[in-house]
């Protein structure tokens, strides 16, 4: 998947597309408008990539040694994890590789660069849709043990939550094949776009409402305890801003590259759009910063989870 819409980064390489330079640029056409152009260092995005793969293989680990966290909850955690993974890796590979043949140090085919480029860009959009699946996943998971607490390890069992991550597995995997085959047709674009604002009202729902239950329960618990005013505008302003922080690092990190593939439908030919979609390595990057996020809003938050952590890494 590459800056300039559906084409591909790797056949860029081959012609003649420049590497990331680590400063802003101001680049301006002949006849269009002049635009801010954010590059990123290389080195910058490979490394990002690597303290990505380094946190989710912990959180992995983790999961994996310790028996207590061998739950649904801390399973969908595991995948999120391992998605994540995947789209860090699938992207410095991709970096790796197109850096690699650019330099002339890797010698092949276009006919093979095309193959390998596919390969890639499956594993990209795989990691991406399993990712936003797994984020929805969790979100519908701490709903139920929120709204159906009595009833949820009724509701929530291994098998269940077994038969979910396998449905969603299989679906990035069948998805991504599609979208990668038919990237060139509007229709992918527009299913990617509504896959995200789908996901995006999911999750915005689902937390604001058990945002607005922890509130009822706190004022409950003031009135029991005659404070009627301190608990629960303290619990609603902390809960608020963590919403805020969870939900705005998701749009933030995902917002503009599903921006970016929403105008390669809307104004492909559009001077302003093409100054967006030169931006598109920071898109990617961003993603990147996601991955390395998403460790300590779902998973290093858990005492258990930690302390299995230290015992990994010691």
């Amino acid at each position: 998947m590459s800056g300039q819409g559906p084409q591909r980064r790797l056949l860029g390489s081959l012609n003649g597309t420049s590497p990331a330079t680590p400063h802003f640029e101001l680049a301006a056409n002949q006849t269009g408008p002049r635009c801010l152009e954010v590059s990123i260092p290389d080195g910058l995005f490979l490394s990002l990539g690597l303290v990505s793969v380094v946190e989710n293989v912990l959180v992995v680990a983790a999961i994996a040694k310790n028996r207590n966290l061998h739950s649904p909850m801390y399973y969908f955690i595991g995948c999120l994890a391992v998605s994540d993974l995947l789209v860090s890796v699938s992207n410095v590979l991709e970096t790796a590789v197109m850096l690699l043949v650019a330099a002339g140090a890797l010698a092949a085919q276009a006919a093979v660069v095309q193959q390998l480029d596919d390969i890639i860009d499956v594993l990209i959009c795989g990691s991406m849709v399993s990712s936003l699946c797994f984020l929805g996943a969790i979100a519908v998971d701490r709903y139920l043990s929120i709204f159906y607490a009595l009833r949820y390890h009724s509701i929530v069992t291994l098998p269940r939550a077994w038969r979910a991550i396998s449905a969603i597995w299989v679906a990035s995997v069948l998805s991504s094949t599609l979208f990668i085959a038919y990237y060139n047709h509007t229709a992918v674009l527009l299913c990617l776009v509504s896959f995200f604002v789908a996901m995006l009202v999911l999750m915005a729902v689902l937390y604001v409402h058990m945002l607005a239950r922890a509130c009822q329960h706190a004022r409950g618990i003031a009135r029991l305890h005659k404070r009627q005013h301190f608990i629960p505008q303290g619990f609603g302003l902390k809960g608020a801003a963590t919403l805020t922080i969870l939900l705005g690092i998701f749009f933030l990190c995902w917002g503009p590259f599903f921006l970016h593939l929403s105008l390669v439908v809307l104004c492909p030919q559009h001077p302003i759009c093409g100054c967006v979609f030169q931006n598109f390595n920071l898109f990617l990057t961003l993603i990147i910063c996601n991955s390395i996020i998403d460790p300590f809003i779902y998973a290093f938050r858990s005492q258990e989870l930690r302390k299995t952590l230290q015992e990994v890494v010691l």
